[in-house]
């Protein structure tokens, strides 16, 4: 019997995101970066009251998209579509195309005076290793609702985020959060130095809206 053997070939891929709000080079742009079966015209909606005509707020959609219904039968245009950043399957491939296809959107975008990463659930992971791999230096990064990815170079981690604000946002009532992975996550931190600020808002796994207006104002 022959082998099967395992290949790769990079494609061009066309790549969708949404924005709300204006900004020049001089105003704030805000990258938002969805949760798993999350898609980003919708994630987007829970920022348009931060958008103003000076902060922009960009949300970038996953590659991989899929029918959330799990009904038997064809999908017909009723049926919802999410998005996820990555599976477990070629993991390697897919952390390196959505960090280039990140570097790319930030690029087109242009350099602005304030930039801040949000990345929420499955997106913290997104947000991390964009910041630690990508060419992307933000002044804030925040993460929502989930704990850097468990193979994430601290030492590196530690040296690009030198420059930039960390912020952990966790809600008290969210059930993708527990004491002890905290702990290990706050361990991990301070063993690479690297100092950050935590927001503890009263509620589950969701953006919060008053949550959101105080990271809003002191941007």
């Amino acid at each position: 019997m022959l082998e099967v053997t395992e290949h790769h070939l990079e494609v061009t891929r066309t790549a969708r995101y949404y924005r709300v709000g204006h900004c020049d080079h001089k105003g704030e742009l805000w990258y938002v970066l969805h949760g798993y079966r999350q898609a980003a015209a919708r994630f987007l909606s829970r920022f348009t009251t931060i958008a103003t005509d000076s902060r922009m707020v960009v949300a970038p959609e996953a590659l991989n998209r899929f029918y959330l219904g799990s009904e038997p039968g064809r999908h017909g245009p009723e049926s919802m579509v999410g998005a996820t950043w990555m599976t477990r399957e070629d993991r390697e491939f897919e952390i390196q195309d959505y960090v280039r296809y990140l570097d790319a959107l930030a690029e087109g975008i242009g350099l602005i005076s304030s930039t801040t990463v949000l990345g929420f659930s499955q997106g913290v992971a997104t947000a991390a290793r964009w910041i630690v791999l990508g060419r992307i230096q933000p002044d804030r990064l925040i993460l929502w609702g989930d704990y850097l990815p468990p193979d994430l170079d601290m030492e590196l981690a530690s040296s690009a985020l030198k420059h930039t604000e960390l912020v952990i946002v966790r809600g008290s009532e969210d059930p993708a959060l527990d004491e002890e992975s905290t702990m290990k996550e706050e361990e991990r931190l301070k063993s690479v130095g690297i100092t950050y600020q935590v927001l503890v808002y009263s509620g589950g796994h969701e953006i919060d809206p008053q949550a959101l207006s105080q990271l809003s104002t002191q941007s």
